[in-house]
């Protein structure tokens, strides 16, 4: 598993903080930031991420309501919508990726506690706890 999958998996479920997984993302380079993000837009989306998934991570993101990419996640259609998150401008990436994980983790739960609930053979829902 990279390291970037077993970060934004360990945000998602709970065993990294948020912050600390937002120093790691400004510890990357602006194109390294640039692939991460695309990475969690893939991981939203295999999640089936919605508007409304968007608006719950938007709560627990820490990010003003108001920013560029929150406004973005909470707009149908959300696949649409975090495609274009990633094309933002790189002063925004930090923002972006708080965004982009904090949808993430509802959606995956979700899925975690639904499709996968007992039966998941997937490494990433299958983290050890810390």
């Amino acid at each position: 598993m990279e390291e970037s999958e077993r970060i934004i998996n360990e945000i998602a479920q709970g065993h990294r903080r948020l912050d600390d997984g937002a120093t790691w993302f400004s510890s990357l380079s602006q194109a390294e930031q640039k692939e991460v993000l695309r990475e969690v837009v893939r991981y939203a989306m295999q999640a089936h991420t919605t508007a409304e998934d968007g608006r719950a991570g938007v709560a627990r993101s820490g990010v003003k309501p108001t920013a560029n990419p929150a406004v973005m996640i909470t707009m149908e259609p959300a696949r649409l919508r975090m495609g274009k998150i990633v094309n933002l401008p790189a002063d925004e990436y930090l923002t972006a990726f708080r965004v982009l994980v904090s949808a993430f983790s509802v959606s995956d739960t979700r899925r975690r506690e639904t499709s996968c609930r007992g039966q998941c053979g997937h490494s990433w829902h299958n983290l050890p706890s810390n």
